[in-house]
């Protein structure tokens, strides 16, 4: 018997979804422009919003599996980033992993 918890709904992938949306209107990039760090985070910030975008691609066409990966992919960029201090995220531990 699978548990409910445990079930790929519709309703729970478009949930991840919006809290990356939240996520990625959230932060800003850290590092000054003309550093290495930078170059990093706009590249984080690129992998996130693509994967994001595919996420939201994906459950517009009903493939939520698909949907529910790249929304996990794309949030974790954004962890990345906010874990290493390339994202300046307000300390906000909800919507993202910090290292303290």
């Amino acid at each position: 018997m699978v548990s409910s918890e445990c079930v790929l709904t519709d309703d729970k992938v478009r949930r991840y979804i919006s809290i990356t949306s939240e996520a990625l209107g959230k932060l800003r990039i850290a590092a000054p422009d003309r550093s290495f760090g930078r170059k990093l985070a706009d590249d984080f910030l690129n992998m996130a919003k693509a994967y994001h975008e595919d996420a939201r691609t994906f459950a517009s066409k009903g493939d939520m599996v698909n949907a529910f990966a790249c929304v996990n992919y794309a949030h974790g960029w954004l962890d990345a980033g906010a874990r290493i201090g390339l994202f300046d995220v307000g300390g906000d531990d909800r919507l993202f992993t910090l290292y303290e």
